[in-house]
């Protein structure tokens, strides 16, 4: 049936495609979600009304995250090409994509890790200060466990845009499915395998949201 359906599919190809695709995605959502956690907690913590309130610093980091936020992912990667050379030492294959998706995604979550912190009751954060819990206890018991649920939704959201990066970097020879459709489908003519491909990805996305919506349903004490 399958070869009927998709006659130019090589299948061995398409799975090497999808673990590529898996293994970027994969890499750059655990960096993502590290990187983005820090940038958000320093947007928080430095807002003026705020523990570590200091205007100069927010505003400074508000810039580069609203910046790197803003660049379109493929004029990124292309204005990160010497940088990737010096870090991974190619601009080809499945390492080569990781350091334009995790400097265009962090940002992304970062704001996205600063508005679930900014939807904590202010109430709690006070009560805990006024008991002398030092900051990095704030951080650890009030601030994370209080927006885990937003942090998981974040990421999730976060961890599917990065899916659609993965294609878009395949264009430009990082590997992957969008890699495979754009070259062995679309270039060749053999929209099947483009079909496949895009299949794949949505499988992949559904069962992030899936497994997203899970956890957070499971994490949210509302």
């Amino acid at each position: 049936m399958a070869e009927t359906l998709f006659p130019n599919v090589n299948w061995d190809r398409m799975w090497g495609a999808t673990v590529d695709t898996l293994y970027m995605s994969a890499i750059s959502v655990v960096a993502t979600f590290l990187i983005g956690a820090i940038l958000g907690l320093l947007l928080f913590l430095t807002a003026t009304d705020n523990i570590w309130g200091n205007k100069l610093i927010h505003v400074v980091l508000s810039a580069v995250v609203n910046i790197f936020r803003s660049i379109p992912f493929i004029i990124l990667i292309v204005l990160l090409i010497p940088f990737t050379k010096i870090i991974v030492g190619s601009m080809i294959g499945k390492n080569a994509a990781l350091p334009a998706l995790i400097i265009g995604s962090a940002p992304f979550y970062a704001r996205m890790v600063e508005i679930g912190l900014r939807e904590i009751d202010k109430g709690v954060i006070e009560a805990a200060r006024s008991m002398g819990a030092k900051t990095t206890t704030i951080i650890w018991k009030v601030l994370l466990p209080e927006s885990m649920p937003a942090l998981v939704s974040g990421i999730t959201v976060t961890a599917i845009a990065l899916v659609s990066y993965t294609a878009m970097a395949g264009v430009i020879g990082a590997g992957g499915l969008g890699n495979l459709a754009y070259l062995e489908g679309f270039q060749r003519g053999r929209s099947d395998v483009t079909l496949m491909a895009t299949i794949i990805i949505l499988i992949i996305v559904f069962l992030i949201q899936i497994i997203g919506d899970s956890i957070t349903r499971k994490l949210d004490k509302r």
